[in-house]
């Protein structure tokens, strides 16, 4: 199938399938962030539902309604897709928008307003299997062969959105800035109710107690993969005989497709790229 394919934007490779070098070029150079913004960021397969169910949640004080009624990519749409970019410009603010572009291509505007950007990280074993298992269902998506060649693939940033290495340390630089806070996959894991909170804090958007309960309720991996407008079983293209969209919500899933020689190799490499990162995560 000719769709299975990539182009590339400036080197990054993309889907043939829903997105336009017009449409990327417009979002880079002309598309205007506004100061109440949030804009979730993610490298693909980090967590970005999640994050988005959460948000929708948080702003609707913990009732589920609109997050089990409005598809998610109208919620929250990312802007470096046609669609996504349609959505964006004609959304009433404030805006819950989306992307999982390196920093490089982001909004110029960025650097001039308050919008304020999530960043959702997540082991990159985990994004690997998770993105190979996502690669084998979703129809858009180049076939990702064997776990072995996907690893190769992914190492060297010949996946969709490019290298994983590289998308963290563009967006790992702006650590600093107050109007970006970085969470990863594992804290939500480990401490969702608390998660919450924190994002609540950086919002500005405070919960009653029984409010975060009822978001960290509904935003339970359970629940989220029982909501049609979450779980992309309504999209076209995803087979869903070869797997789902959401599939266990875990971490360290890894460690069942990676052999021990996978794994070291694995981390050879990530000790030499991460070198002079100066953050240490979860899984270091």
């Amino acid at each position: 199938m000719a769709k299975r394919t990539y182009c590339t934007y400036k080197g990054i490779p993309l889907p043939t399938m829903g997105y336009s070098k017009e449409s990327l070029s417009y979002m880079e150079n002309e598309f205007q962030l506004l100061d109440d913004d949030v804009v979730t960021v993610s490298y693909p397969k980090s967590g970005t539902n999640w994050m988005l169910e959460i948000l929708g949640l948080i702003w609707h004080d913990g009732d589920p309604s609109w997050v089990q009624s409005v598809f998610m990519a109208n919620r929250s749409p990312w802007i470096e897709t046609v669609d996504g970019l349609n959505v964006a410009l004609n959304y009433p603010p404030p805006r819950f928008l989306t992307t999982h572009l390196p920093f490089q291509f982001f909004p110029k505007s960025f650097l001039h307003s308050k919008c304020k950007i999530i960043y959702v990280m997540r082991n990159p074993k985990d994004v690997l299997v998770s993105h190979y298992h996502f690669a084998k269902c979703c129809e858009t998506l180049e076939e990702p062969g064997t776990v072995e060649e996907f690893l190769e693939k992914f190492l060297n940033g010949k996946v969709m959105y490019g290298s994983w290495f590289n998308h963290m340390k563009g967006w790992v630089k702006l650590k600093e800035r107050p109007n970006f806070f970085l969470i990863t996959y594992e804290e939500l894991q480990q401490d969702l109710r608390g998660s919450v909170k924190k994002i609540c804090h950086f919002l500005g958007k405070e919960l009653a107690s029984h409010q975060l309960d009822e978001v960290t309720k509904y935003a339970s991996f359970q629940i989220m993969k029982d909501n049609k407008m979450s779980n992309y079983s309504l999209l076209p293209s995803m087979d869903h005989s070869k797997g789902k969209f959401m599939r266990k919500g875990i971490c360290g899933d890894w460690k069942n497709h990676l052999t021990v020689a996978q794994s070291e190799h694995f981390d050879h490499v990530y000790q030499e790229k991460m070198q002079g990162v100066g953050v240490t995560f979860p899984w270091d």
